[in-house]
Parts: structure tokens; C-alpha cells; sequence
């Protein structure tokens, strides 16, 4: 990790208050419903959907519902509230990919938000012939595990320290290391939880970041990052393109390394 990640600091105190923004951007949700639609079908691959910290599937059902709805055959976690890697996660977690994919016939694509971001990416490292493509939606792997306002509530409900869950030496190594399949790291900078510098990914040949305005509880929901999410699963299995930010999309979409 580099010293500038280490160095990060939690968002503001008021960035943090302005999370009540969340409602609003559910409501934004529902109401652009009929333009998400218009977005791309999907290709029926497999969709596992890993929620944050203290939440379970429930907190991720629009868009689960979302992407059914696009063509796409969509899991859940299964695993009830995400209280971090407490005994039987891990392995369920495992058995739950090799399960799907083994069902489908097909590899899946992992969308993980926030913690559930930290998921993905290393199932990906542990199963990159299962995994064709992984999306994190305002996930810290890239700082210091303190540079959130959320770093009290995982110690309390995990039972470890946070500084702990960075090293992951038994579930997929170092987290900031980039999974070997698709990578897409969405974010905000007005993220009210983590430091929006340690949820980019490394831009490379097959990883990229995509900035939205809007807060972090709102990240699963979010209609800028509906579309995105959708954008990048509709993409033909290794024909993998960034996100193309051009026209209309500009103005959604800002530029991620101004």
C-alpha cells in the first residue's frame, strides 16, 4: 500500500450527514426506471450481488431486480446480514460460486458494494476460471482500513480488528491488488463513509474507475450507477472495453482522473 493510502483520512463529518441523500436517490431510482430500461439486455450470464457491511440481500433487491429484468440470472449472497468474514463466510461465499457456475454452465459476474466490493475481488483471485468480470460499488481496497467512518461498526460486528482486513493472506491476498479478470471500480467523491481515493482501481488493459456524484449508501441504487453496472455487464465475454464517458455521458459521468 502506498503512503498516500496509508495516510487517507475518513470523509467529512458533514459528507457523512448529507448520506440521508440515499432516500433520494432510491427515489431517483424508481422514478428513471423507464429510461434504465432502454439499457442494453443483457446476454442471460450469471449475476452474484455481495452487499455491505451490516446489510443483507434486502438492501440489494432493486437492483437485483434490475438486472433480472435486463436478461440476466441474478443471485444474491444467501448468507444473511454481512457482519465480515465470520466463520462458514468465506467457504459459503466459495461454494456459492463454483455452485452457480457450475449450474449455469456459464462464468459469472460479481457486483459487490462496499464491503462486499472487498468480496468479489478476491473471489476473483481465488477463482479467476469462475469469475468473468467483477464490479465494486464505492469498495475501499485500495487505503487504509481507518480511512472510512464505518471502521468502529466492522470491528464490533466482525470480532477483528479492521487493520486485519487488509491483509486477507487466506482469502485472495492483498486486496488492492487488481483481480485478474475485468475490473470496474465505481465511486464518488462525495462518498460520506470512504475515502473516495481508496475505492479507484489501478487503471489498466482490462481495469478502470467510473465516477458518479452521489452518496455511499446510495451507490447500490443510484440511477448513474444502475446504468453503469448495466453497461459493463452487457459487454460480449472477452471483447472487455472501458466505460465510454462520451456525448450525454459526460455530464453524468465525470471525469475520473481530472
Amino acid at each position: 500500500m502506498s503512503m498516500e493510502a496509508q495516510t487517507l483520512r475518513p470523509p467529512s463529518r458533514l459528507l457523512l450527514l448529507l448520506e440521508g441523500r440515499a432516500l433520494q436517490e432510491l427515489g431517483a431510482f424508481y422514478a428513471t426506471l423507464p429510461l434504465l430500461n432502454l439499457t442494453a439486455t443483457g446476454d442471460g450470464h450469471p449475476v452474484l450481488v455481495l452487499p455491505g457491511l451490516v446489510t443483507s440481500d434486502v438492501s440489494t433487491k432493486p437492483l437485483r431486480s434490475f438486472l433480472e429484468g435486463r436478461g440476466y440470472a441474478v443471485s444474491g449472497w444467501g448468507l444473511g446480514r454481512n457482519y465480515g468474514l465470520r466463520e462458514g463466510v468465506q467457504d459459503g461465499m466459495l461454494d456459492l460460486v463454483r455452485k452457480i457456475t457450475d449450474e449455469q454452465g456459464r462464468k459469472l459476474s460479481i457486483v459487490g458494494w462496499s464491503l462486499g466490493g472487498l468480496y468479489a475481488r478476491q473471489l476473483a483471485k481465488l477463482l479467476p476460471d469462475h469469475v468473468r468480470s467483477v464490479i465494486t460499488l464505492g469498495s475501499p481496497f485500495a487505503a487504509n482500513p481507518k480511512a472510512t467512518n464505518a471502521w468502529r461498526v466492522y470491528e464490533f460486528v466482525s470480532g477483528e480488528r479492521a487493520d486485519d482486513a487488509h491483509t486477507q493472506s487466506g482469502f485472495g491476498g492483498a486486496l488492492s491488488e487488481t483481480p485478474p479478470v475485468p475490473t470496474t471500480a465505481i465511486f464518488s467523491r462525495t462518498d460520506g463513509v470512504c475515502a473516495w481515493q481508496g475505492c479507484m482501481e489501478k487503471p489498466g488493459s482490462h481495469s478502470e474507475n467510473i465516477e458518479v456524484y452521489g452518496s455511499h449508501c446510495g451507490l447500490g441504487h443510484h440511477p448513474a450507477v444502475v446504468y453503469a453496472v448495466a453497461d459493463r455487464l452487457a459487454q460480449p465475454e472477452g471483447a472487455w472495453q472501458p466505460f465510454d464517458r462520451s456525448g450525454w455521458r459526460s455530464l453524468v459521468f465525470p471525469n475520473p482522473n481530472r
